[in-house]
């Protein structure tokens, strides 16, 4: 008999990669990602129950616990669910759709009937896991139909929705042809939770041009009545649905385990920094390989300085490690050799026999390595286009609590309107990122009083505002809308 829990979380991805192997057997390994590292200690704490994909096609193990006690609950995806529902409808439909149509979104109806049906898999999967009066707490861009699923099946459940990447503008949103089932699946839940007060305003704003109603394309206004818009930040505006329902809507930035960021040792540091040839200034970059990160502008950004002099190839590095995330689509294979080739020439140009000016990993690494980065490198560059929040960037001004680096951020990042004293830059902008850099790189250089304040101003808030913050504000606050 299916184990029953009072608490689940349903997300995409399980906390794990694992490996399918020719002999039947399977290898699992802890998984990365800014996801993982900010609900992974909430269900800890809660003993509670992770429903997700494990990463294989057509095979899943049964349910099993993992070293901390977390119950994981695999949901099988065929290899038709993984592209249409996936790579399809999740990342070429709304991953580009709610980050500003960096690239044209894919309006294909088989991807959106696949995304519905893996939906449906995943809302059946918490009902049996489920026990009566549970609180559900799903997450992000890839389930939106589940809490109106999950509504249907289960009106006992407590269910709260995260939405982890931007909202975008209602105008853009608009283009969706499958809209009004978008919402209404979002409306399924009784808190509705969104990194910045903006993204919560613009699905608010949303809600009177698209109501949801069946058969309906242009929306009934009348059906929906919005409130309290003017005091956004946590929940303080709510929906009412056409059922009578009221659902919260808010902002609660998501942070990180500041408990878990340790600085490295000073011996690792100094070892790293003595294999990249001992520079005066480590820049560091550590993304996804994701179009929406700006990584290729950032490496621009930084071969137009060596060229003009800014920088001297002599004494400075730049360390990039890119994730690799997505390889089957399109985009991201476009972007990949974008930044491959830049750094070839950027190498080429300004490199020296075994001294290279960039150092270019393609691979994911693991957190200890990671922190050594992090405690290594004097500037971060942190530059995506859009982005929901970013907590690499969160994850190096924790490692620097002691006023140590510089932090060049995006103005387009969730983070920025927290990380208030990093070095903002316009990603879009060579000359602002190029400013930024040499801002940067001349406090440490020569102001490093006014370089520490600033970090240590940033560390202040990450520290005051961590993951348990996060996880507590939503959790408490969905109680209020039961």
């Amino acid at each position: 008999m299916e184990e029953l829990n009072s608490f689940v979380v349903v997300a995409n991805r399980l906390p794990v990669d694992m490996t399918a192997h020719p002999d039947g057997t399977y290898s699992i390994t802890p998984s990365p990602g800014g996801l993982v590292t900010g609900l992974s200690p909430v269900l800890e704490q809660h003993r509670g129950c992770w429903v997700g994909w494990p990463g294989t096609v057509d095979v899943a193990p049964d349910p099993f616990r993992t070293d901390t006690g977390i119950l994981l609950h695999p949901v099988r995806l065929t290899a038709s669910d993984f592209e249409g529902f996936y790579e399809g409808f999740s990342n070429a439909t709304l991953w580009p759709l709610f980050h500003d149509l960096i690239v044209p979104p894919v309006y294909d109806v088989d991807w959106w009937h696949d995304f519905r049906e893996v939906n449906l898999k995943f809302a059946e999967a918490v009902n049996q896991v489920a026990a009566e009066n549970a609180t559900v707490w799903v997450q992000d861009y890839q389930l939106l139909l589940v809490p109106g699923i999950l509504r249907q099946m289960r009106p006992d459940l407590c269910i709260g929705f995260f939405l982890h990447i931007p909202f975008p503008n209602p105008e853009l949103f608009r283009q969706l042809p499958w809209r009004e089932e978008i919402v209404r699946g979002m409306l399924g839940a009784d808190l509705i939770g969104f990194h910045l007060p903006q993204n919560a305003d613009n699905f608010l704003s949303l809600t009177r041009q698209v109501a949801g109603t069946a058969g309906s394309h242009t929306g009934q206004p009348d059906e929906l009545e919005v409130e309290g818009e003017a005091a956004i930040r946590e929940v303080k505006a709510h929906v009412i649905t056409a059922d009578g329902r009221k659902v919260g809507v808010g902002a609660f930035p998501i942070s990180i385990d500041t408990g878990a960021v340790e600085q490295a040792s000073q011996s690792s540091v100094e070892a790293l920094r003595a294999d990249l040839g001992s520079p005066e200034i480590v820049f560091l970059g550590v993304d996804r390989l994701d179009y929406t990160k700006g990584i290729l502008q950032r490496l621009l950004a930084f071969e137009e300085l060596l060229e003009s002099g800014g920088l001297d190839p002599a004494t400075t590095v730049f360390l990039q490690v890119a994730t690799p995330s997505r390889e089957r689509i399109e985009h991201y294979r476009v972007s990949r050799s974008q930044v491959e080739e830049a750094v070839g020439r950027i190498n080429g140009r300004f490199g020296r026999m075994g001294h290279p000016v960039v150092h270019y990993l393609h691979r994911s690494l693991p957190k200890d390595d990671l922190q050594i980065l992090y405690t290594a490198a004097d500037v971060m560059l942190v530059t995506p286009f859009k982005d929901g929040m970013n907590l690499v960037a969160k994850e190096y001004v924790a490692a620097h609590r002691s006023g140590t680096g510089a932090l060049i951020l995006s103005e387009f990042a969730g983070a920025a309107d927290e990380l208030t004293e990093a070095y903002l830059c316009n990603p879009f902008d060579l000359e602002s990122i190029k400013r930024q850099m040499l801002a940067a790189v001349h406090d440490l250089r020569h102001n490093p009083d006014y370089a520490a304040e600033r970090m240590r101003a940033n560390s202040e808030q990450v520290l005051s505002h961590d993951v348990n913050v996060w996880a507590s504000s939503f959790l408490t606050c969905l109680e209020d809308f039961k």
